[in-house]
């Protein structure tokens, strides 16, 4: 009687197995790319939604925004260096840089901000003075610096 004794395993039995690990280590890391942009998404509301406590502490020891006629973008609640320091942990979540603007004009003070920023998922998270906090899908229709969100 011959016995085969044959140890170990064919050259497509070896590829077989190698290809199912391939196919599943491309699926696990595809859904942890998806993963990792949420983790920064939501870092970067954190960090922007943080920033209207300092937004509101500033309004509270200046009675305004802005003073009349500064820089939207650089001067007053948007100057501040708590309010800048949470739209740089938000830019650096994003890789987008978060603009903030208030409304001042000549001869009257600011009495509003917003502050929005582009996610990764491609919608804007948006707040404002009035309370509003959320994505948007387009911020460019309509938008003039300082005004509401939506």
């Amino acid at each position: 009687m011959i016995k085969n004794s044959r140890k170990g395993f064919t050259l497509i039995e070896l590829l077989v197995v190698i290809a199912i690990i391939g196919i599943l280590s491309a699926v696990v890391l595809a859904s942890l790319n998806t993963a990792r942009n949420k983790g920064k998404d939501a870092s970067a509301k954190g960090s922007l939604s943080s920033l209207r406590a300092s937004a509101e502490i500033y309004y509270a020891n200046n009675n305004s925004y802005g003073a009349a006629g500064v820089a939207v973008t650089t001067a007053g609640v948007c100057g501040d260096g708590d309010v800048t320091k949470l739209m740089g942990a938000a830019q650096t979540q994003t890789g987008n840089a978060a603009v903030c603007t208030h409304n001042a004009t000549a001869g009257a003070a600011a009495t509003s901000y917003t502050v929005y920023d582009l996610l990764t998922s491609s919608q804007y998270f948006c707040l404002d003075s009035t309370g509003y906090a959320g994505e948007i899908a387009n911020l460019t229709s309509g938008y003039t610096a300082g005004s509401k969100c939506k």
